[in-house]
């Protein structure tokens, strides 16, 4: 049972996030507001605020405005979150109700139901390795558990013993669809022994429910889901009129946490009640008076100020000449060595294997416990990354072909790319993901050629590069490893096994490009397989007395601007070759930048070129593949053409 004392400290916070919804649907109403989230019915949730302590994680969904309170979030911060002010944590980026707290451990709250839970799952597997009694609560609606993240969350926690609680927040409903029939609660597709039906609207059998979860997780005996059962005693969101699918019966029918508690305890309300009203008044008073969003900062925390990055401490390798691949695996192997909070995570990178294409082989052996096998799941990958990261761990995950990175796109656009961003910089995400990419290997079709680029670009808070030889590909991953913000490394497979001559082991400069070759006719933008075709056109163009200056960019997020203008005002022409589709492609934005930003358009003797794959799949055939990409005699021609005109 809680104490008296507890069950007052309780009722104090059910409260005020009931006073808080009241408030918010007022201010709604009279055009105040732009949105509304109602977590009313939901409060019993407040109980946790006696079970969690400092250190333990909460990864909230956006009907847990009780749990933020109990984790110490201020009222002003409720409030701030939902006028939007530029004051909040969010800096009025975020919706209402989706909120953060750090201090508390309160995980930034994302829209997409279910997001939260891998990173919930990484968040205690992060507290594992820390060795210490920390826990992760994490919090998800009925509807959210048809999603496929949340039974590869439940089977992370579940295979690896995770100190994790899945609270699933019942209320029947998915906006208006009963869900009865359709969790899997329902549907007893788990084992009884994991799954505990809990009344969720008694705030004492809650609390009896969560305390015995809490205790099993500190003592390291694994996770538990608490399936609670409860009444949304409003809409689902100010959009939503839910008269229309809720009969007055069944309306009538809800229970109130508030009232049930009050009764159990014989608890005064009225003294405390008016008391809330005037503080959470306040508090919305302040926050509604204070300014907007600078729309001059918008940009604000979508990447970090890039740190000074320091050398390799240890040995690096005496060899002159090295492939990619050995690069690859040498950048790791002194990530471990240098970095005690690397974790090395996916699919078959443990030895012997070490990885499909050899990039991890012998680090399994060497570093054992850090280098971990993933299962097949991309999802997995990099939202447990996420949570690794929140706990101060340094995921690195490779992922076979960045043509799978689909089933973990959700993660990558929900909770990655823009966590520091919509948190305000108050919580970052600094993981490594690595993949090799591209084609000019025969065979791969559609599932394994795809280069990847134009995809991930779309994401702003990412960084993005693609090496083409090995001294950049080993500076790219140990830059990597000091960014405080996620980074996507694309590795051309093509080039993973001739040997180049290494002319330096060393961080590659955050976001700088890098001229393979000067010339005043033509500028030539690559990156990854192209450089090569650049290379050995510009050669042949040489022939026929065409100067090409090459520059690769390297880093595609950002992208070196100043290098590419100064290279076209001398040049005055412009030839841009990427392997990837022509469509919303890197090339594509780079021209746009160039001729409508940068004042390019002035710059040029000739009109610019892409060539790039048409809008195509990638085939299976060989030869269907080379008759689809450029290749070094489309280049030379190209440079021939816009030379011409």
């Amino acid at each position: 049972m809680l104490s008296e004392a507890q069950a007052q400290a309780v009722l104090k916070i059910m409260l005020s996030s009931r006073e808080c919804d009241r408030r918010e649907g007022i201010l709604f109403r009279q055009g105040r507001g732009w949105f509304h989230v109602d977590g009313a019915g939901h409060e019993a949730q407040a109980v946790f605020g006696t079970l969690l302590e400092q250190g333990d994680l909460v990864f909230p969904y956006y009907r847990d405005r009780a749990i933020a309170l109990a984790v110490g979030l201020p009222l002003l911060e409720m409030a701030r979150a939902f006028f939007a002010r530029e004051t909040g944590v969010s800096l009025g980026r975020n919706m209402p109700c989706h909120l953060s707290w750090r201090a508390g451990g309160l995980f930034s709250v994302t829209t997409p139901t279910g997001a939260q839970c891998l990173p919930a799952a990484g968040g205690a597997w992060g507290q594992q390795i820390e060795g210490k009694d920390r826990i992760s609560l994490c919090l998800i609606g009925d509807a959210a558990t048809r999603q496929g993240e949340f039974y590869e969350a439940l089977c992370m926690a579940v295979q690896k013993q995770l100190p994790v609680i899945f609270l699933v927040e019942d209320n029947g409903y998915g906006i208006s669809t009963p869900t009865g029939k359709l969790t899997p609660f329902g549907l007893k597709l788990f084992r009884p022994d994991l799954f505990t039906e809990v009344d969720g609207a008694d705030p004492v059998a809650l609390f009896e429910a969560s305390r015995a979860a809490v205790i099993r997780a500190r003592k390291h005996e694994g996770p538990s889901v608490l399936w609670a059962r409860l009444d949304r005693l409003g809409p689902h969101t100010s959009s939503d009129d839910e008269r229309i699918y809720r009969s007055e019966a069944e309306l009538s029918a809800r229970r109130d946490p508030i009232s049930i508690l009050v009764q159990q305890y014989g608890l005064s309300v009225e003294p405390l009640k008016n008391q809330i009203e005037e503080e959470v008044k306040a508090a919305y008073l302040q926050a509604e008076a204070e300014a907007q969003p600078d729309a001059g900062q918008i940009s604000e925390h979508l990447l970090a100020p890039v740190p000074r990055i320091i050398a390799p401490l240890q040995q690096i390798p005496s060899a002159r000449t090295a492939t990619m691949r050995d690069a690859v695996n040498t950048a790791l192997r002194l990530g471990l060595e240098h970095f005690p909070n690397m974790i090395l995570f996916g699919q078959d990178i443990e030895d012997p294997k070490g990885g499909v294409f050899g990039l991890t082989r012998g680090l399994s052996t060497a570093f054992p416990g850090r280098v971990e096998n993933s299962p097949l799941a991309e999802a997995t990958l990099v939202g447990s990354a996420v949570g690794l990261a929140a706990t101060g761990q340094l995921p690195v995950i490779e992922l076979q072909f960045i043509d799978f990175v689909g089933p973990a796109f959700n993660q990558l656009m929900s909770q990655v790319s823009n966590l520091r961003w919509r948190s305000g910089g108050e919580w970052n995400c600094p993981l490594v993901l690595y993949a090799p990419c591209g084609a000019y290997l025969p065979g791969g079709a559609m599932w394994h050629s795809q280069s990847g680029e134009g995809l991930l670009a779309h994401l702003p808070g990412l960084r993005l590069v693609m090496p083409a030889s090995p001294d950049d590909a080993f500076g790219a991953f140990w830059s990597a490893f000091s960014l405080p913000d996620p980074t996507v490394i694309l590795l051309p497979k093509h080039l993973f096994f001739a040997a180049q001559p290494i002319e330096r082991w060393q961080a590659l400069p955050v976001g700088e490009a890098r001229f393979l070759r000067t010339g005043n006719d033509v500028t030539l933008i690559v990156w990854g397989n192209t450089v090569e075709l650049a290379q050995q056109a510009a050669e042949a163009a040489a022939r026929e007395n065409i100067d090409v200056e090459i520059l690769d960019l390297r880093w595609l997020l950002p992208w070196d601007c100043e290098r590419v203008g100064v290279s076209l005002k001398k040049t005055g022409r412009l030839v841009i070759v990427q392997e990837d589709t022509q469509t919303c492609s890197m090339g594509e934005a780079i021209l746009a930048k160039l001729l409508t930003e940068m004042d390019g358009f002035y710059s040029l003797r000739s009109m610019p070129r892409l060539l790039a794959r048409p809008d195509s799949p990638m085939p299976f055939s060989p030869s269907l593949e080379r008759a689809l990409l450029p290749s070094v005699e489309s280049v030379l021609q190209t440079l021939r053409e816009v030379m011409k005109s």
